[in-house]
């Protein structure tokens, strides 16, 4: 059986070192599943792979979008699959790598197709969001899909608006989409997270935000901030410039504010990671201990 190694973890904690360590190793590519590190024009404030690591080892949904490109999850299982299916031809053994929960979960378990999202109907729902507020859009919700309404994060206006994008555009509940049983692969899956002590791990993060900086950060964010609004820039590191930009915060605090912003991003991958008991837990030093689980799983 064909096997698929997918080593992932909190931001910053090391994954993209390792995974070069790991892929060369292992005579494998890097199937990338960081759903911000597909957009070319983000490459700095989401620490995508230079271009150095990138020639010397290749990679696969990396810069491969534009900000101006719709994506989701849904498609990410199915092109990834695709691939995967292409490289097994020659590869007993994949590495996929990358902290986006989501595109993790879409590949390993899979998700219900849910059809590209019309902007139209997105623009509209934005226009209520912004005139009437969130309770506006909860209200549609909780008549169109009760049991998603009793279960989504009610402030979390971006999940509000998604669900009911689906219900109106499909006439079904949002909740219907949800599988409950997985799809069945055709390779085995190992699961690696890696972590650290909280205190090292947000010290990497504060290290690693202050290097983007030095690397050109605020330039890259200016060169975005025109199309601010898009969905790929709703992210950490640059909607806090964003606000610089506006005048609301000094680069100074914008700058503390992606870090500790970073710092919640990755408590809630730890929390959805603890999730999933099939992980084996490693910290990103212990790169020997992770090969003989690898090499001993595959004789099994």
């Amino acid at each position: 059986m064909k096997l698929l190694v997918v080593l992932t973890g909190p931001t910053g904690v090391g994954k993209t070192r390792l995974s070069l360590k790991l892929a060369s190793t292992l005579d494998s590519p890097v199937i990338s599943c960081d759903s911000r590190q597909m957009y070319r024009e983000m490459r700095i404030g989401t620490a995508a792979p230079d271009p150095e690591e990138l020639e010397a080892t290749a990679h696969f949904f990396i810069a491969n979008l534009s900000v101006h490109d719709y994506y989701n999850a849904a498609r990410f299982e199915t092109e990834a699959l695709a691939l995967m299916d292409r490289l097994f031809k020659t590869k007993d053994i994949l590495l996929m790598t990358g902290g986006s929960m989501l595109y993790i979960d879409a590949l390993c378990f899979g998700i219900d197709d849910m059809p590209d999202v019309d902007p139209q109907l997105r623009k509209e729902l934005e226009e209520t969001l912004k005139e009437k507020g969130l309770s506006e859009l909860l209200g549609q919700l909780k008549v169109l899909d009760p049991e998603y309404y009793h279960t989504v994060d009610k402030r979390n206006h971006k999940r509000v608006l998604h669900a009911l994008e689906i219900c109106l555009m499909t006439g079904k509940a949002f909740s219907t989409f949800h599988r409950n049983t997985p799809k069945e692969r055709n390779f085995d899956i190992l699961k690696i997270c890696l972590n650290r002590d909280r205190t090292e791990l947000y010290r990497q993060i504060d290290q690693r935000v202050l290097l983007m900086v030095q690397q050109g950060l605020v330039e890259e964010a200016k060169k975005l901030y025109p199309y601010k609004g898009l969905n790929a820039l709703n992210t950490v590191g640059y909607q806090e410039l964003f606000a610089h930009f506006e005048g609301k915060c000094s680069l100074e605090d914008a700058i503390r504010q992606i870090q500790f912003n970073t710092h919640k991003y990755a408590r809630k991958q730890l929390t959805w990671f603890r999730k999933d008991k099939d992980y084996h837990w490693f910290h990103p030093d212990e790169e020997q201990d992770i090969l003989n689980l690898i090499q001993s799983y595959r004789k099994n």
